[in-house]
């Protein structure tokens, strides 16, 4: 079965997030405003939980019969 250009762009989308939210923790690590880092574990916690959020969806589609691996 194909998948569905959706699924692929939204599959896509997450994982863009997910680097946007590992940049954003990056950056605010080393800038050197926030002393304390809060902003840098509240980026990264944004990060977990997407990840673990395109894993349970990519769990769901494969189930559904939406998605298959290569092979």
């Amino acid at each position: 079965m194909t998948t569905s250009p959706i699924v692929k762009t939204f599959i896509i989308a997450v994982f863009v997030m997910i680097l946007a939210s590992l940049a954003t923790a990056f950056f605010s690590l080393f800038k050197g405003r926030d002393r304390d880092g809060t902003a840098a574990v509240k980026a990264l916690t944004v990060r977990v939980a997407l990840s673990i959020g395109l894993v349970i969806v990519l769990g769901i589609l494969y189930a559904l019969g939406m998605i298959s691996p290569n092979g």
